[in-house]
C-alpha cells in the first residue's frame, strides 16, 4: 500500500512581533501571534483553519508563504518529488517556488491594483515568470477568466467596475495563473454577501476537483468551512487546540473552545429557541499569555491543573483526532452538547 506524503509540513512555527517602548524604543515584550504550530496538508486536501479574530490565522498563512519571515520553526513544501524548507529558502529559490504557492486574499478590492486592468492584473504573474509574448499572455488570461466564470470582454475593465464577488473571482484567476499546486485562501468569502459566498465556495470546490488543487482555507465561520474542508484545525491564541476530520469535529468535538464555536452557529429554524452559553471575556492579550492552558480564563471546566500546566496536542478517540486539553475525557463533548446546546422549542420556558 502506498503511503501518501504531505505536500506541506509545518513544524514548531512561531511568529512573534516585538513590542517597543521607552525613549530609545527598546523591545519590552513580544506579541505571540503564532506560538508553536504543527500540522500537515496532504495533496488534494482542503485543511480548514478557524478561530476568533486575533487568533493568528492570517499570520500563519502569510508566514507559510514567506510573505513575512517566521521567528522560528520549519515549513517543508514538497513539489515534483523535491522537499524544500521554505523558512530557509533563498530569494531565488522562493521566486521559483512562487508558481506553486499562491494566495487568495480576504479583501478582493484592496488586493487588486485600481490602476491596472483585469488583463494586466491576471497577466502580471505570467510576465514576471517569463511569459513575454503578449498574445500568449492574453490567451492565458482569457482562459483563466472562463475558468472563474467571467466574460472575456472584461479584459480591459478596471477593478472598480466589478462587484465584490466578481473582484474575488479576478483574485482567484490571478492565483491560478501559474498553475499552482497549493493555495492559501485567507477568508476569501467573509467580505461577500451570503448568496455570493455560496457561488465562490462552489467555484473553489470545482477548481479543486478539476485542477487537483490543495487548499489551506482560513476562516472564522465554521459553517462555511464545513462545506469545503476535509479536515479542520481550531486555533486559539496562536496554538492549535483541536484538529480532526470535518465530520468528526462536528459530531464529537473534544475541546471546550470548539464546542463554543459550534454552539455559536445560528440554527436556521424559527421553531427552535437557541440560548447560547457565551464564552466569558475576550481572547487574552498574546503579549501576556496566562500560565497553563491559554484557554483556562474563559473555560467553565477549568481546574487547578489547567491553570498550572500547559497541555500538549495529543491523540484522542482515533489517530486523526488531536486535542490540546487536560480534561477532554472528563468533559462530555458531543454534537448534542455543542451544536444543539440549550436548544429547546420556543414554547419551552427558557432559563438563559
Amino acid at each position: 500500500m502506498t503511503v501518501q506524503l504531505p505536500m506541506l509540513q509545518v513544524r514548531g512555527l512561531k511568529k512573534y512581533f516585538p513590542i517597543t517602548g521607552g525613549v530609545f524604543s527598546q523591545t519590552i515584550g513580544h506579541l505571540k501571534a503564532v506560538d508553536g504550530v504543527d500540522f500537515d496538508v496532504y495533496p488534494g486536501e482542503c485543511l480548514g483553519l478557524v478561530g476568533e479574530s486575533g487568533s493568528g490565522k492570517t499570520t500563519i498563512g502569510r508566514t507559510i508563504l514567506r510573505a513575512m519571515a517566521p521567528t522560528s520553526g520549519q515549513v517543508f513544501f514538497t513539489v515534483d518529488g523535491q522537499t524544500t524548507d521554505l523558512t530557509l529558502a533563498s530569494a531565488a529559490t522562493l521566486r521559483d517556488l512562487r508558481r506553486h504557492l499562491q494566495m487568495v486574499f480576504q479583501d478582493p478590492y484592496a488586493s487588486l491594483n485600481p490602476r491596472m486592468t483585469v488583463a494586466d492584473i491576471i497577466g502580471e504573474p505570467l510576465l514576471i515568470h517569463g511569459m513575454r509574448e503578449r498574445r500568449a499572455r492574453e490567451a492565458r488570461v482569457r482562459e483563466l477568466l472562463r475558468q472563474v466564470g467571467l466574460p472575456e470582454h472584461d479584459l480591459n475593465r478596471y477593478p472598480h467596475a466589478f462587484s465584490g464577488g466578481q473582484r474575488q473571482r479576478i483574485g482567484i484567476a490571478r492565483a491560478l495563473a501559474l498553475h499552482p499546486q497549493f493555495i492559501v485562501a485567507d477568508e476569501p468569502v467573509s467580505a461577500l454577501d451570503l448568496s455570493v459566498q455560496a457561488q465562490v465556495l462552489n467555484l473553489l470546490q470545482e477548481l479543486q476537483e478539476r485542477l487537483g488543487l490543495t487548499y489551506l482555507f482560513i476562516a472564522h465561520d465554521l459553517s462555511v468551512v464545513r462545506h469545503i474542508a476535509d479536515r479542520i484545525a481550531v486555533l486559539y491564541m496562536g496554538k492549535i487546540v483541536e484538529i480532526a476530520p470535518t465530520q468528526a469535529l462536528f459530531q464529537t468535538p473534544r475541546h471546550p473552545y470548539t464546542t463554543a464555536l459550534l454552539a455559536a452557529i445560528p440554527i436556521p429554524d424559527p421553531a427552535v429557541y437557541h440560548t447560547r452559553q457565551l464564552l466569558i471575556g475576550e481572547i487574552t492579550d498574546s503579549s501576556v499569555s496566562p500560565a497553563g492552558c491559554a484557554f483556562h480564563p474563559r473555560c467553565r471546566f477549568a481546574v487547578t491543573e489547567c491553570r498550572c500546566q500547559t497541555p500538549e496536542l495529543r491523540v484522542v478517540d482515533q489517530s486523526d483526532h488531536l486535542v490540546r486539553c487536560h480534561r477532554t475525557e472528563a468533559i462530555f463533548c458531543t454534537a448534542e452538547s455543542a451544536i444543539s446546546l440549550n436548544c429547546v422549542p420556543r414554547d419551552y420556558p427558557a432559563t438563559a
